[in-house]
């Protein structure tokens, strides 16, 4: 989040982003996926959850690999990330305005493919 600040940095990762796009069914996840790298993409779901929710799935990410965290050190972490990747000046985190808004504050993994998969089928057959 900190290096992806510098216009530098984000142009000079573009193109390489963009040489990922070979033909159709590439799955991208970042922040600026459907704003910068991929702004004609065919369908874009814009991912999100509370911050509480994120830091607690983190949370215990780093729990299981071992690691000594705090929640509430993570939490500051989690959110002081969003306010610096919404107010840069360089590719801000915003949601596309033809993305799909999925919140998956209450869901499990399960249930996040499941609505991701209802979506690209409902987009097929629209």
């Amino acid at each position: 989040s900190k290096i992806a600040a510098y216009a530098e940095v984000r142009r000079a990762l573009l193109l390489r982003q963009r040489a990922f796009a070979t033909g159709a069914g590439l799955v991208a996840d970042g922040r600026d996926m459907g704003t910068v790298v991929f702004p004609d993409a065919g369908l874009k779901i814009f991912l999100t959850a509370s911050v509480e929710e994120r830091t607690n799935r983190r949370y215990k990410e780093l729990l299981e690999k071992g690691e000594d965290v705090s929640l509430r050190a993570l939490a500051e972490q989690v959110r002081a990330r969003d306010e610096r990747d919404m107010n840069r000046a360089e590719s801000p985190l915003i949601a596309a305005d033809d993305a799909i808004e999925l919140d998956s504050s209450h869901m499990s993994i399960a249930e996040v493919v499941d609505a991701i998969v209802a979506i690209i089928e409902f987009k097929r057959t629209t």
